[in-house]
């Protein structure tokens, strides 16, 4: 098996209060990340994250993702700072479309989520490398923006991609790519992988990382074995870290996490 990061996720379905003791069990079981979802709307994903950050000193904190049509991406970059720089090298934002339908009920879907998504992430990014940015994209308008504290230790910014444009955007100008659970089959993550990589090099860009989110029912026999298979087949598919995360119906990765702790 290639050498791969494992993560669970603390699906929203979750009540908030109950975060914190996945985080001491995630610790405690050696996992190497713990993931949030921003779902509408439910937790909100960086005081989730915060919170999580702060309970453990050792477990990386993933946000995937934060949909983009919600907020400023100045006010993102400030945020994503503030824990890069709290929490050096544990945190781990990923940047998305979001749910159409849903930035649709909060009155902030896009015309060309695209193309929003191209622009907020490349903003971002240069935000958090320190750069003073000036720019009039369709969505994206900054005037001498520049963070007063940006990250000493840079986070990666991860491009949350289901279909192949976005995941080809996520290699262009992201870090890395998050793969949701729809596409969590070997053959999928190795032609994604391959997608991503392809458009970092077309663009000058270092190898992507690719987190993978895979589904896993915990109710059933032989929890620990059937997750170290599927942990063992996306990682020679391609995947840098796969993040287990249990079916809505049973959504308490406690199960999981002591699975894997065996």
């Amino acid at each position: 098996m290639a050498d791969v990061r494992v993560g669970v996720v603390f699906r929203p379905q979750s009540p908030p209060e109950e975060l914190r003791e996945t985080v001491l069990a995630a610790d405690r079981a050696g996992i190497d990340e713990l993931w949030l979802w921003e779902d509408c709307f439910r937790q909100g994903g960086l005081s989730s994250a915060a919170a999580a950050l702060a309970w453990s000193e050792r477990v990386a904190v993933g946000i995937g993702l934060m949909p983009v049509p919600l907020r400023n991406p100045a006010l993102a970059a400030m945020e994503i700072a503030t824990l890069a720089r709290t929490f050096p090298g544990r945190f781990l934002p990923a940047l998305g479309h979001g749910v159409l339908d849903w930035m649709g009920q909060a009155g902030a879907r896009a015309a060309s989520p695209m193309t929003l998504l191209r622009e907020y992430a490349d903003a971002v990014r240069q935000l958090l490398h320190g750069q003073t940015l000036t720019t009039s994209g369709r969505y994206v308008q900054l005037d001498a923006v520049a963070l007063d504290w940006p990250p000493q230790q840079i986070p990666p910014v991860i491009v949350g991609g289901r279909g192949p444009k976005t995941v080809a955007l996520a290699g262009e100008v992201g870090d890395g790519v998050l793969l949701d659970s729809l596409v969590a089959t070997p053959e999928c993550v190795a032609a994604e992988s391959v997608r991503a990589a392809e458009a970092a090099r077309a663009a000058g860009r270092a190898e992507p990382q690719v987190v993978v989110f895979a589904e896993i029912e915990p109710n059933a026999p032989a929890l620990g074995d059937r997750a170290r298979g599927l942990i063992a087949e996306l990682a020679d598919a391609g995947a840098t870290s796969v993040v287990l995360q249990c079916t809505a119906e049973h959504p308490d990765p406690g199960p999981l996490i002591a699975a894997l702790s065996e």
